[in-house]
Parts: C-alpha cells; structure tokens; sequence
C-alpha cells in the first residue's frame, strides 16, 4: 500500500523531533536523522515507538555528501518509498560577538551544515524521485527549515544569518527547478523557538517578546514548528511552492 514517507534531518531532539511527531500523526512513516555519535537519536526513537508511531532511526552526517545516496537509500528500504524530505539539521555559531572577530571556521560550520548540506541533500532525492514511477495519489515536497535571520539581521551571529539566506535561497532554486515535476519545495522560518541551541538566551527572548518584538507576546515552542511543516507536508496549502512560511509570532511584520 502507497504511503508517505519521510526522512527528517536533525530530529533527535527540539524542532526536529517535533516534527517527527507531527508527521507521524498524519500517518506518515518517519525516518529519524542525527549524527552517529548522537546521544539523542535512541531516546527519540523509543520515545516516538511507544507512542505507536511507524518510526526507524537513520544516523548520518549530512555533511558527508558523499553518503546522502547510501541514507536515502537505507531510509526506503526501512520504510518504502520517500516522498518527503524535511531538511531541519542546522547548527549555530561557534561563539556570539562581533563580525570582526567571526573566524573561518565557525563561517564554513554554518555554512557547510545550513546550506551545502542542505542543496546537495535535495538534490540526491530529486534524483532519486524523478528516477522512478510515482504514486500521483501522494503529495511529493521538501521543507527547508531556515530561520527568521534569513532576512533579519543578528550582528553576534553573522555567520548564521549568512548560512540561513542561503539556505533561503536554496529553497528558491529547488522549488523553481522541481515545481514541473509536482514537487513542492518550502521555507520555513522560525523565529523566537524554545530549543536547546537557544536555551543560553532564551530568558532574554521571552522579555523581549513579552516587551512586544513578537505580536504574540510569548516564544514559541517547536511543537508549534512542527505542526506547521506537518501541513505543509501533507498537501493542505494545495498549489503553493517556493514560498517562506515565518514561524514568528509576527516578529518579522514591518511597524512603525
């Protein structure tokens, strides 16, 4: 029987795993990704099983290029035909401060991790999708997970605004170039979101939006992240591709 399935990038924990769950909920089989010496990836899996959901554990590093294939490949022979790719692995800067002190190395991190990972990653499952028949009855997308600093800038985290337009723009070329073929490609952008990579800042962002830089005065919470790449994924904004869906609580609303 046809089903979705789905491959979900740095889902041990935070966004990721929230996603995880809300695919789940609608059916889909999910296989989960994080990196082999991950001490997350098992407690995720044995969490969402007990849960009853239809879930494998795929570890890789989506930096190795050179094995995006072999995991495609191990996630449908686990669960069958991929038809979604939900691109959430992302890391931070190596350590906040001013551009002038940004080092090459924390800049080829971000980027290496947000974007290149990200572009070649799409590709190796375009590939793979428009190399064989596939079920009309099935809705076939990528969502990109980016960030609201795609397009507002955070001056201590220079290097991640960069990756993250990238990324951004990664979405834009792959939407463009797979919309002939019926696949939807997405941006979504998270704004003010209660994770691990934020927790050593997290109490400024809540008085900040408590003070009003989110029209919600509250952070939010990656299940609510989750849920909206979960809509996306299912097909319910039909005929939309290549937009940026920001996750923010209207943080990134012009006002005067």
């Amino acid at each position: 029987m046809s089903r979705q399935v789905a491959l979900v990038t740095g889902s041990g924990r935070g966004i990721g795993l929230a996603t995880a769950r809300a695919l789940s909920l609608e059916g889909f089989a999910v296989a989960i990704n994080d990196t082999e010496d991950s001490d997350d990836l098992a407690d995720a899996l044995e969490t969402l099983r007990a849960e009853g959901f239809q879930v494998a554990s795929n570890p890789f590093d989506v930096t190795d290029l050179a094995g995006h294939e072999a995991a495609l490949a191990r996630t449908e022979d686990m669960l069958g035909p991929l038809t979604t790719l939900v691109n959430n692995a992302g890391v931070g800067v190596m350590r906040r401060g001013d551009p002038l002190d940004v080092s090459a190395e924390s800049w080829d991190r971000c980027v290496a991790v947000n974007a290149r990972a990200m572009f070649f990653l799409i590709q190796a499952f375009s590939r793979r999708l428009l190399a064989r028949e596939r079920d009309g009855s099935l809705f076939h997308a990528v969502v990109n997970v980016t960030s609201a600093n795609a397009v507002a800038v955070a001056v201590p985290r220079a290097e991640y605004c960069a990756s993250k337009a990238a990324a951004a723009m990664v979405s834009k070329v792959w939407a463009a170039r797979l919309g002939a073929e019926d696949i939807a490609v997405y941006d979504v952008r998270p704004g003010l979101i209660d994770t691990a990579m934020t927790a050593s800042v997290i109490d400024g962002y809540r008085r900040r939006a408590a003070e009003g830089l989110t029209l919600f005065p509250r952070v939010g919470q990656p299940g609510d992240v989750g849920t909206v790449i979960a809509s996306l994924a299912s097909g319910r904004l039909p005929y939309t591709t290549g937009q940026a869906i920001s996750v923010d609580a209207g943080m990134l609303v012009p006002r005067f």
